[in-house]
Order: C-alpha cells, then structure tokens, then sequence
C-alpha cells in the first residue's frame, strides 16, 4: 500500500471515529497507519503560526509543529477539524489586527465553505461558519490564505489564493479586490515569516511582494533547506542558530518595535522576544550595501545606524531598511568621532548615543548639529563586542557572557564590581 492510500485509509478511519467502532476497527486501523515523512517532499495543503509564534504544517490529517519534529493526528491538536466531508485543511492564517482585539492572533482554518476560528488551540464559539458569512466576497474551496498587516499591504489585510487570483481582503472596510497573478506558482499554501511571504508548491516555495506578487531572486528554492531540519539537508536559518557557548557577537541593538538584531561577521540574527525566536540571514540580505559586516550599530528615531571601519550607514527601519541618501558618510563627518567603533547603545527616551573605543564610552548628543563628544568617561572592562540600554539598565557583552548595570553612569564609575553571567537562551534565543 502506497503512502497516499495509506493516508486516506486513516483520514477515513479518523472521520469514522465519531460513530461506534465496529469490533477490532481500531486494531485495524493502527495497522494502517502511515505517517507521512516531510524530509521526502511533501506539498503542504496550510501552514500557519499560533499566537505564541509556533509554526503549523498541515497535509491530510496530519500536522506537524515547528521546523523539526514528527508529524501527529491533526485532530489531536485542532480536534474539530476533522469530519467525513473534509479530511484536510484547505487554507489557513493567523489574525494580525491588533485595532479589534477579538480577532487578533486568532487562527483561521478553511475547510470546503466553513471557516473555523481559534484561539489557544480552542474553538471560538459560534464556529464554523460560512466563509461569506465571516469573509464577504471570498470563495470557498480555497488553495492558501495569509495575514498582510499594514505597512506591508496597503491596510491591515488577509490574501485569498484560488488558482492564479489572489482576494484582498480588506478588515476594517471588508472591501474586496482582486488580482490575477499567473507569473505565481500555483500556492498550496502560503507563509508569513519575519515580514516575507512565502509561496509553498510542491515541495518547494517562491518569495513573492504581497502588494504586486512580483518574484525577486532565483525561485524557487526546496523548503527543506529551509524551513525544517532533513538529513542532508539545511543550508537554512533552523541549523545555524548557535550554541550559547558560541556566541560572540559584532554588534547589537534592538529598534522601535522591540526587535533585537546580533550582527556576527556576514551573518545576523534577528530576535523577536515576544514569540518568533531566533533567524539567522546573511547581512546583506537586509542591508546590501554591507558586505564586509559591522562593527556597532544604533538604533534612534525609526532609524538603525551601522558602523563599520570608519564610516556610518543610516538606514530608514519604517521602508525596509531603505539607505538614506548621501550615505555613508565617515564616522567625524556624522558622529565627529575617529578610531575604531566597539559598540554603541541609545538608552530609551534619550537623544545621546554611547560609544564604546577600548576602555573609553565617548557621549554624542544626537541632537546637535554638528554633533559631537560632550562626554568622555573611562571603562571598568576592555574588549567590549556590544551593548544594550532599555528598562533594566545596561547590557555589556564580552563573547558568551555579559554585565549587567543598573544605569549608564554606574557601567562608567566603574567603582562596582559586577560579577559576569553566561548569555541564556532565554535571552538571546541561542541553543543549551
């Protein structure tokens, strides 16, 4: 028996499952059960994240949770989603709204023309309903669906794929529009991931702008590479997150929104503390104009500020990292400092940045034009790779362990001794 029979046979078992069992059905099913392996190239019918970031693939009955690890009963997980009619999901995304606290991070499954909504992994009452009744104007029998908040869409939005046309649902007006994308494979499914979007056919997936759906680099590239760990596999982010007893960062800084970016030779790692973990991409698939890596980097005003040698590279974080004309410029010219960039940090609320060179923290008031040093105070340590200010003071770290200082001036007295920690995975994301 091939695996796709052997997968039917226990989706049908499972919807079954509600009526009395005949005698020795389910010793009859545990034979047949085959659990289908997604290292062997598998094209997924949904995948979404939960409210705690965890990422959900979907095919037939089963459903696995994260990149790695085994498959299990969906119905284990999202028990209602199984029935006779409908054995898999068709289409499903996580809620991104948080102007209607009601739907936000909530999970949409598609099933035929019902749609299913959770939350915690539990049902909402009420639910399912019609697709129309809860997403006006939006088909049934759907191939995808994911989340578009604004900023990446126009409005606050959730895409509908069937076929080569894509739905644009707007949330606040539910208002739709829709577009013919034929230059886009065929998406089974379609992935939300650190701002991307991620087209999944087959078992490969295709990069695509959610406004234009326009294609840019060579697509399309094998999901297992990325997106799970395989055996002989993993040229992606999942096998390349360090060791705790590895880490020894560049730079460091955490922007507006509470994203924490590490900088390491050509690669950085982008930490959302709230859910997403941590990504490691090469530096200049963000900011392609450093090739050689950094040496500190700021964040003030929607703006990240990157050093390296001696220039300065400002970027605008609301545009994608857009470089702002004119830029780089060198280090005297911008900060009217000279020598090698250690660290930098911004406390919250301030308008000075710190600068670390060797065992001196040289004060700029960005403010100023030009601007220049007001402060120059010595240093307790030597040898700084970074540093953080936020709410509990300043984070100074030295290869895999850090300092932890109440404020600014008493890292600069230097008259207390602070015992250095081992960096956590709580912390920054890195493996035990």
């Amino acid at each position: 028996m091939d695996l796709l029979t052997k997968t039917l046979f226990l989706c049908l078992a499972l919807a079954l499952a509600n009526g009395a069992p005949a005698p020795g059905a389910d010793e009859e099913a545990d034979a047949h059960v085959a659990v289908p392996d997604r290292c062997e190239g598998i094209e997924f019918d949904a995948i979404t994240p939960d409210e705690k970031g965890t990422t959900f693939f979907f095919k037939g009955c089963h459903v696995w949770k994260g990149f790695h690890g085994p498959a299990q009963l969906s119905n284990e997980v999202f028990k209602e989603l199984s029935g006779i009619n409908h054995s898999h999901v068709d289409a499903a995304f996580r809620m991104h709204n948080t102007e209607n606290t009601d739907v936000h991070d909530h999970i949409f499954f598609f099933q035929g023309d019902k749609v299913f909504s959770y939350y915690n992994h539990t049902l909402e009452d009420g639910y399912p309903k019609q697709i129309q009744e809860q997403f006006p104007g939006i088909p049934s029998h759907l191939d995808a669906a994911v989340e578009c908040p604004r900023g990446e869409c126009t409005a606050d939005s959730v895409l509908f794929f069937k076929g080569h046309d894509v739905h644009v649902y707007d949330i606040s007006t539910k208002q739709v529009k829709t577009k013919n994308w034929p230059h886009l494979p065929v998406c089974t499914s379609v992935l939300r991931w650190l701002e991307h979007y991620y087209c999944f056919h087959g078992h490969n997936f295709t990069r695509f702008n959610p406004v234009s759906g326009v294609v840019n680099g060579t697509y399309p590239k094998d999901a297992r590479n990325y997106f799970m760990k395989c055996p002989n596999f993993g040229h992606g982010s999942h096998s390349m997150v360090p060791k705790c007893s590895d880490i020894k960062i560049d730079a460091i800084t955490t922007d507006d929104a509470g994203k924490t970016y590490l900088f390491r030779g050509p690669m950085y790692m982008r930490l959302d503390t709230h859910r997403d973990g941590l990504h490691p991409f090469q530096i200049t698939r963000t900011w392609k104009e450093l090739t050689n890596g950094v040496d500190a980097v700021f964040s003030f005003m929607d703006k990240i500020y990157m050093i390296k040698d001696e220039q300065v590279y400002i970027y605008k974080t609301a545009a994608h990292y857009t470089l702002i004309e004119g830029y780089p410029k060198t280090l005297k010219e911008e900060l009217g400092i000279e020598g090698h960039v250690d660290a930098a940090f911004v406390c919250p609320g301030e308008q000075t940045v710190h600068i670390i060179q060797g065992k001196q923290m040289r004060t700029v008031d960005l403010s100023a034009s030009p601007r220049a040093v007001t402060a120059d105070m010595p240093l307790p340590i030597a040898d700084i790779d970074g540093g953080l200010c936020g709410p509990e003071g300043v984070t100074i770290f030295k290869g895999s362990q850090f300092y932890q200082y109440e404020s600014v001036m008493i890292l600069a007295m230097g008259k207390i001794f602070i015992i250095p920690q081992d960096v956590t995975p709580a912390m920054l994301g890195c493996r035990e």
